[in-house]
């Protein structure tokens, strides 16, 4: 089976939880609450603490001669616009959105304030970028109640266009590869120019995301045109340092190789050959190019939007300089290395050197990941998990993290908790302790569905919502309810240990996989 099958057999390690936004009721006891935008009235729902603004749109639709074409204003609406139910995700494969989406009226966003937030008294902002390889997920999935209640901020969810339809390139097309990066500065302006009719603060913005919402946040730090429309940063498992080669993490690729995609794409869907290839591809239905699609995208640099790779422009200091909180999972990829033997890769001694080979197809690395890891007769799913894990995640986010701390004021954590509740069904074949996203239900319901954890998790989800929500706030993450978190140091947090470390783990071959090339 090749990589890329494999990837696409297992999908998004969320699919399972965040399916159950888009089959979840409506608020049992909505309240009118009414707000006036710049483009119209909203209407929203008021629950026990908080309100929500749903499906209220950030850009016109993409539709028509606007697909693939950089965003532009939302149009005007008479009378009071229904903001009590999430809008269309945008286009995808079924999975996390049962039975996918082929909606491209998408680009909408969700508002979560606090019931006494008021422009008189405005708190802080966080913008979440979603996660899901840029090809899956929704801003609806993110029920963002307790961080907004909790940490006494208003909390605003992002749909932004995915796959070949948020990051098509090709050559003459202006936006090339970055569409979907472009859409979530539209939403970044309407925050500065928005929020505060929510009770949000502009002045102070946070912008944050997990895995490929992570490296979004990456990539926004490091282009110009994302110039103050944000204050703040927070990336969880989307190390900024990615590379096409290790493929688990999201990376950039250049722009030349992303029009390289495009005109594959295009000879996939029939318009290869044609006389005007844009204009034939805007006629292609949307379920035709999801099929033709890669399973994962990636953002073009040596662009107008990105001129450069993120991890390149942090390396050189060409970022914006603002705040940032940074961290990956103890786990990372238990997940993947699970499904991948659970799919008829068995990881034994006898096999090791033909799995590093198909997932780590680097000349010449083969021989020396198998000696930094060598697999034993009953620790193979481990150890292929630690692979992924350090190659993908703990080493470039290590290696992002002291990038970042020369420039700028930043905060690295590690979320270790051993026995956080797994977020998909199935027993796995052996324990995934932290992997890839398990950090998500203690910020966040999600789907809509509250949390299954012990009291000492609910108590740790406290403390995280504490940190990000501080940090938000002040830069600062600490504060007399949670135990101290120096700066140039990981703080692991486990439901039983939330202590600062000076190195990172010791499994970490971080001198191995940072080194150049």
């Amino acid at each position: 089976m090749t990589m890329h099958r494999v990837l696409t057999t297992l999908g998004c390690a969320l699919t399972t939880v965040l399916a159950t936004a888009w089959s979840a009721a409506p608020p049992t006891q909505p309240a009118a609450t009414t707000v006036r935008t710049d483009d119209g009235l909203v209407r929203g729902a008021a629950h026990a603490g908080y309100r929500t603004f749903e499906g209220i749109p950030y850009a016109a639709p993409p539709v028509g001669g606007l697909r693939w074409a950089p965003p532009r204003p939302a149009a005007p609406w008479p009378g009071v616009r229904d903001a009590t139910r999430p809008a269309s995700a945008c286009p995808q494969p079924a999975g996390e959105v049962p039975g996918g989406s082929t909606d491209e009226d998408c680009l909408h966003l969700n508002v979560t304030t606090p019931d006494d937030a008021v422009p008189a008294r405005p708190r802080p902002v966080i913008v979440w970028l979603h996660g899901g390889g840029l090809t899956t997920g929704a801003g609806s999935s993110y029920d963002a109640h307790r961080m907004a209640t909790r940490g006494d901020v208003v909390v605003v969810t992002v749909n932004y266009r995915l796959g070949a339809l948020g990051f098509l390139a090709h050559s003459g097309l202006p936006g090339s590869g970055t569409f979907g990066l472009a859409d979530q500065q539209a939403a970044l302006r309407w925050v500065r120019t928005e929020i505060g009719a929510f009770g949000g603060d502009a002045h102070n913005v946070t912008l944050a995301g997990e895995s490929a919402g992570g490296y979004s946040v990456c990539a926004q730090l490091a282009s110009p045109a994302a110039t103050g429309l944000f204050d703040r940063a927070i990336i969880e498992s989307g190390p900024c340092t990615g590379r096409p080669d290790r493929p688990f993490a999201p990376s950039s690729v250049p722009l030349s190789t992303a029009r390289a995609t495009g005109a594959g794409l295009a000879a996939k869907v029939g318009c290869g050959s044609a006389h005007d290839v844009l204009s034939c591809l805007r006629r292609v239905s949307v379920p035709r190019l999801l099929a033709a699609q890669d399973t994962d995208q990636q953002p073009a640099y040596a662009t107008p939007l990105l001129p450069t790779d993120p991890g390149a422009a942090i390396t050189a200091g060409r970022f914006h300089h603002v705040p940032v909180l940074i961290g990956n999972n103890h786990d990372e990829g238990n997940g993947w290395a699970a499904g991948i033997i659970q799919v008829g890769n068995p990881v034994t001694p006898e096999t090791w050197p033909e799995v590093v080979s198909a997932f780590f197809p680097a000349p010449g690395e083969t021989k020396a990941i198998v000696h930094e890891y060598p697999v034993h007769r009953t620790d193979g799913g481990p150890v292929f998990g630690a692979v992924i894990g350090d190659a993908n995640f703990a080493c470039p986010t290590a290696r992002t993290d002291a990038l970042l701390a020369a420039q700028v004021p930043t905060w690295r954590y590690e979320f270790a908790d051993e026995h956080a509740p797994p977020l998909t069904s199935g027993t796995p074949p052996f324990p995934l302790g932290a992997p890839h996203a398990s950090e998500l239900p203690y910020l966040f319901d999600l789907g809509g569905r509250p949390r299954d954890l012990t009291a000492a998790q609910h108590r740790l989800a406290d403390t995280m919502i504490d940190y990000w929500t501080r940090f938000a706030r002040t830069t600062d993450p600490n504060g007399s309810s949670s135990p101290y978190w120096p700066r140039r140091t990981v703080l692991s947090l486990a439901p039983d240990h939330i202590a600062p470390t000076r190195t990172a783990e010791p499994r970490h071959h971080c001198a191995f996989w940072n080194a150049p090339g």
